[in-house]
């Protein structure tokens, strides 16, 4: 495996970096809301499930943010994949529960 050119290694961090920042973020997010509240539209056996995703997906997001820093590697794009994937599903999840703290 050849090196990655400096000038792109910064490139790859420059957007990579914002983005495992807000997948962060937003796993932060949902992991809150899981752990301090009973949402009426999961089960307790879903809810568990999902934080238990969401914990794993912080681990791996972890991981791949350190793998960065030290290699400057790019991601692939599958990789990535179901974290967005998770992400929008912890959106969803979490709009709903505002919605239904709002009736």
């Amino acid at each position: 495996m050849a090196l990655p050119n400096p000038s792109d290694s910064r490139l790859i961090q420059a957007i990579l970096d914002p983005l495992l920042d807000d997948f962060l973020y937003w796993f932060g997010r949902s992991r809150l809301l899981l752990e301090t509240n009973d949402l009426s539209n999961l089960s307790a056996t879903e809810q568990a499930h999902l934080l238990q995703r969401i914990h794993q997906a912080e681990a791996e997001v972890r991981s791949t943010k350190a793998l960065l820093a030290v290699t400057g590697v790019g991601v692939d794009p599958s990789t990535l994949a179901p974290w967005h994937q998770l992400v929008t599903e912890c959106w969803r999840i979490g709009h709903q529960w505002r919605v239904s703290q709002s009736s």
